[in-house]
């Protein structure tokens, strides 16, 4: 198929490879502008645009799609379909009606749970059992057009939305190319109107953590803001950032550090933290993190 492919981030990557190995001809892509990056503040591209010129595809970054001019070179590509996964910007319906099978949008969870900007991180700080893929049609609402295909996977209880995150891109590049192989016999399925849940974007003021909140809370917490933007605590005046964890046995005083495993009291239960990273410096486990810094039993974070 002729195919326009809209994304941005890291995520997007392996969906336009897989297009690509499945022989659909990519007639353009779409992703955000080159933003300031790096302690030179220069202009980077986005990961899906440095991949696509790496596989000689035509790049297109307009700051908008609701301009005649923009639309209209959207039209001349005379598309059969747009694939679009995490691409940043809102689709006008003109744009949306182009394309001969319309858009097909990627989305990470199982709809119509966590409709929205941050699916993944807000599984996990649920505490959902299972999240998935959808592919859905689009239409001018949030998440909620029809679903063409949908595939589960369960949230282990030591996930975090990087790995996750690496999980469901690979089930949606796999999904996307099941979907347009077959897509004059699939039949859309509307959304249910029970169920719905909105993935409000992450905001920073969200990532401290509070200790006295039920050890679930905590661990979800963590797991879901790792790697970014990583839910932290202070130790002697510097931040730290937690990256991993997974609920544990034992009772305290909330914060308190109960042994040398770094299990931590929470208001309800303690949670183990496994992995640590200091401001400036990389990721460390939790044994590799308390041989530079000590936190001995009964220390309260």
């Amino acid at each position: 198929m002729r195919v326009v492919f809209m994304g941005t981030p890291d995520f997007s990557v392996p969906v336009l490879e897989a297009l690509v190995e499945a022989g659909h001809e990519v007639a353009a892509v779409y992703c955000q502008p080159p933003r300031p990056a790096g302690r030179g503040k220069k202009d980077r591209p986005t990961p899906v645009h440095a991949r696509a010129e790496a596989l000689g595809l035509e790049v297109r970054h307009p700051e908008r799609l609701k301009g005649e001019a923009e639309q209209a070179e959207f039209a001349a590509l005379q598309a059969d379909v747009a694939v679009v996964v995490a691409y940043g910007l809102i689709l006008p319906q003109a744009v949306l009606d182009m394309p001969k099978h319309g858009c097909l949008n990627i989305h990470a969870s199982l709809l119509p749970r966590w409709r929205g900007a941050a699916p993944i991180h807000r599984a996990i700080m649920a505490g959902d059992a299972e999240t998935g893929v959808c592919i859905m049609q689009m239409e001018a609402g949030l998440d909620t057009g029809p679903v063409l295909l949908r595939q589960a996977t369960p949230i282990a209880p030591e996930d975090t939305t990087g790995s996750l995150h690496d999980r469901l891109s690979a089930m949606g590049a796999a999904l996307i190319v099941e979907a347009l192989a077959r897509l004059d016999e699939l039949e859309p399925e509307p959304q249910p109107g029970d169920g719905v849940t909105y993935a409000d974007k992450i905001d920073k003021s969200e990532a401290r953590v509070d200790w006295a909140a039920p050890a679930v809370e905590v661990d979800g917490k963590i797991r879901g803001l790792s790697p970014f933007p990583g839910a932290w605590i202070e130790v002697e005046g510097q931040r730290i950032k937690l990256l991993g964890s997974r609920v544990a046995e034992g009772r305290g005083a909330p914060g308190e550090v109960l042994d040398e495993a770094l299990t931590v009291a929470c208001g309800e239960g303690a949670v183990q933290v496994l992995r640590l990273q200091r401001a400036g410096r990389g990721p460390q486990d939790a044994e590799e993190f308390l041989r530079g810094t000590k936190l001995p039993r009964g220390t309260r974070l």
